[in-house]
């Protein structure tokens, strides 16, 4: 009997090893996928933290754009003032065209009246 009991915690031992060993290997693996899983989410958060290093440049580039700009337009504020009174002076030139447009309609008016008269009072005094 103490063979056979032997025997059968030989077994048990055979059989204990060949659990703990297939216990290794599946530990083992459950850690490399654990640790593939781990690393898969490293690599993510790395190329996140990369494209918002990369959008946070472009930003700041929108930023100096948008400073550019305001520089700009600021400068045509002040071009756009300048020429006020350019369009003022215009518009008084335009006025003053008018008025002489006016003047010089009265006078031909007045000029052809006049030639009428002459003509009717001293008939055609042409030399022939």
């Amino acid at each position: 009997m103490d063979m056979e009991k032997q025997e059968d915690k030989e077994k048990q031992k055979q059989k204990g090893t060949a659990l703990g060993g297939a216990l290794f290997d599946l530990f083992r693996n459950v850690s490399s996928l654990v640790e593939g899983e781990l690393q898969g989410t490293n690599n993510l958060l790395e190329l996140i933290e990369k494209m918002n290093l990369r959008t946070a440049d472009e930003y700041n580039n929108f930023g100096d754009i948008a400073a550019g700009l305001c520089v700009f337009v600021e400068q045509l504020k002040m071009k756009n003032e300048s020429f006020h009174e350019y369009i003022q002076q215009i518009d008084e030139i335009d006025q003053q065209v008018t008025e002489l447009e006016a003047v010089i309609s009265m006078l031909d008016k007045y000029s052809y009246t006049l030639e009428s008269k002459v003509h009717s009072i001293y008939g055609d005094l042409r030399p022939k």
